[in-house]
């Protein structure tokens, strides 16, 4: 990093900071108590500060890494402070931690940003520093930086995975993704993507030892062909058939083979992945989910995505690929019809967004969830196209991590969608500076617009005195 890149990136990173601790002393004089989940979060994490470890809510899903982690803060802090009485772990004191780990975020943001382009030579470091404060500010993350839920922990410690796996110590990624999957047992799915990273070069260097020798070039440069599609297939199946390139790939992944095997240990104990309530956390084939994922990124990602070059590009690949269009639309059409789900949660809370959604669009008519398969076909060819520039392997590996990862959960609930966003928007190629502007400002405008209707746009449900808010 060069110097002034650096004194940029500082000032940047702390003004954001300074800023956000002013948004938060603004929430917590509004919302003193806990509110939605943290119910159950901050009552658990204050048995904890208490020493009270084996007392456990029945009703909270996560593993016990966000207390854990706010005890290991907070104890010494009020030690080194003079903190005393209810203070030391009160709900503000205990939302403190999740703008720690924002800021850490934000620090990894960058550092990932600087790992993943680190070969394009014409990325400046303003753009380096724009991104990252735009990631930073990724609306469904940043809300639950002001409240205590397990997301901004569970970011970090990812991306933190992630980042020790670019950089070859696979051992620290391995404990990292450990504490990843104590705040989010669904965590265990990135750590499978770390080693995945590890497999898809082992691969690449493969693939492309193959091409020179058959001096074929072509087969690299039409990855969206067929026929090189089965070629791939036939290597990857010759490939990890070998026993001596297994035993390479074991050997420098056994970190993550130790880890996953320890979650399936943890499975098989715990008679699920959930702990806790299971009732409303039961795990089905949703494939729908995988749409809704593709539309929440066109979304968020619409100067990237939604473009007029984008739309022609896609209605030209319509014209050229008739008969395979028609069957992925078949199919979708199927997927639809026939593993569409909607949770008790989606239907009876009015707080969520997710509920206007799905009232506003899916529930507008019957035929509305199949009307929208064009929709969902163009996000999904718009998502693939900017990722052309990764290995063919690294997006097989990618996407199957994204189907671990959405498909299996029977509500819809954008904080699911974060990681997966995250580590897709890091790894597309850097976009002109007039989208990464236009990407940041309407980041703010929707993040605005969030803390406004949260703060000033309260309401009582006719059964309950509670004030209720509008979030994510």
């Amino acid at each position: 990093m060069e110097r002034g890149e650096a004194y940029g990136f500082s000032a940047v990173m702390s003004s954001t900071f300074l800023l956000s601790c002013l948004l938060f002393a603004a929430i917590n004089r509004r919302q003193r108590g806990p509110y939605m989940d943290e119910a159950f979060h901050v009552p658990q994490a204050q048995a904890y500060c208490h020493g009270r470890f084996l007392q456990w809510d029945p009703m909270i899903t996560t593993l016990p890494g966000l207390y854990l982690a706010s005890v290991g803060v907070v104890k010494p802090a009020a030690w080194l402070f003079g903190w005393t009485g209810s203070v030391v772990c009160s709900a503000a004191m205990l939302r403190f931690i999740n703008l720690l780990f924002s800021a850490g975020n934000f620090y990894l943001l960058y550092l990932l940003l600087l790992k993943i382009h680190q070969k394009n030579k014409a990325v400046s470091g303003f753009q380096r520093i724009l991104s990252t404060l735009t990631l930073a500010m990724f609306p469904t993350l940043y809300f639950f930086t002001f409240l205590y839920y397990t997301d901004p922990g569970s970011v970090f410690f990812t991306l933190f995975a992630y980042l020790m796996c670019l950089y070859g110590n696979h051992k620290t990624s391995a404990l990292l993704g450990f504490c990843g999957f104590m705040f989010r047992q669904t965590n265990i799915v990135w750590t499978v993507f770390c080693a995945g990273n590890v497999v898809a070069e082992k691969l690449n260097e493969a693939w492309k030892t193959e091409l020179q020798k058959k001096k074929d070039e072509k087969i690299s440069s039409r990855k969206g062909s067929f026929s090189d599609l089965m070629r791939i297939l036939r290597f990857l199946i010759k490939y990890l058939i070998s026993l001596k390139n297994l035993v390479t790939l074991t050997a420098l992944t056994w970190p993550y083979i130790v880890l996953v095997t320890v979650f399936f240990v943890f499975v098989f104990i715990n008679d699920g992945i959930v702990v806790g309530d299971r009732s409303s956390h039961e795990a089905c084939l949703h494939f729908p989910q995988l749409f809704y994922f593709l539309s929440f990124t066109v979304f968020f990602s619409f100067p990237h995505l939604l473009t007029p070059t984008k739309i022609r590009k896609f209605l030209l690949s319509l014209r050229k690929h008739p008969v395979q269009y028609s069957l992925i639309t078949v199919i979708s059409l199927f997927l639809v019809w026939k593993f569409t789900y909607v949770h008790k949660y989606l239907l009876a809370d009015n707080r969520h967004y997710t509920f206007y959604v799905w009232r506003k669009i899916f529930q507008r008519h019957e035929l509305v969830k199949y009307l929208l398969v064009p929709v969902y076909m163009f996000a999904g060819w718009s998502f693939a196209d900017t990722l052309k520039s990764k290995s063919i392997f690294w997006i097989l590996m990618y996407f199957v991590c994204l189907l671990a990862v959405t498909v299996p959960q029977k509500l819809l609930e954008f904080r699911y969608f974060i990681l997966p966003f995250l580590i897709y928007r890091l790894n597309i190629p850097f976009p002109s500076l007039y989208r990464q502007l236009l990407e940041l400002a309407f980041y703010i405008v929707v993040n605005a617009v969030t803390f406004y209707l949260f703060l000033n746009k309260t309401f009582q449900w006719p059964n309950s005195d509670e004030i209720q808010r509008f979030m994510w």
